[in-house]
């Protein structure tokens, strides 16, 4: 008789996505993380470059990151997250998935998946009022990106990201420069 390897599976699948806290004391938890009053779908749509990131799993390796977000038939967004790979022959890695919006009233939070039928939470929790730059999470601060409309972002305004994390809590000395051309 053949053994199934479910359980083995299974806890392989959860481990790609799942990632345990670190255990908080009571005094050091955190206020629950806000997003932005209100995002423009429309003007949200359209090219992002990644300008840094928490490091993690399912972009390891990758380099001069970007994701493209335009308007389904459906409603929901079409997401292409492109990168190129760190490998001797520096392949375009493409990932293909949809996000759909789970507040109407602010429209800053959204799920996304790219595999069914896991999906995760991507919060906007900065935005230029141009739309110019973006900072995306989730309500555990495990994940974060910075993204800018171009490959470069200005150090100031960089900086001012950077001090707007710290006072939501975010641990930066996680956060990583991404490259770009």
């Amino acid at each position: 008789m053949k053994k199934r390897p479910t359980k083995l599976f299974l806890a392989m699948i959860l481990g790609m996505f799942w990632h345990p806290m670190e255990a908080r004391t009571a005094e050091t938890e955190l206020p629950p993380l806000q997003t932005v009053s209100h995002v423009d779908l429309q003007r949200y749509l359209g090219k992002w470059y990644e300008i840094a990131k928490f490091p993690n799993r399912f972009q390891r390796g990758c380099d001069f990151a970007t994701a493209q977000y335009s308007l389904r038939k459906d409603g929901d967004i079409k997401v292409v997250n492109q990168c190129i790979q760190e490998d001797d022959e520096h392949t375009l890695k493409t990932s293909i998935g949809k996000a759909w919006v789970v507040d109407p009233v602010s429209q800053a939070k959204l799920k996304v998946r790219f595999f069914w039928p896991f999906s995760g939470d991507y919060w906007i929790i900065d935005l230029d009022n141009q739309y110019e730059y973006a900072v995306i999470s989730e309500p555990d601060r495990e994940y974060l990106w910075i993204l800018s409309r171009t490959p470069q972002l200005p150090e100031s305004i960089y900086q001012g990201i950077i001090a707007r994390l710290q006072e939501k809590g975010f641990d930066l000395s996680r956060l990583k420069m991404s490259r770009q051309m």
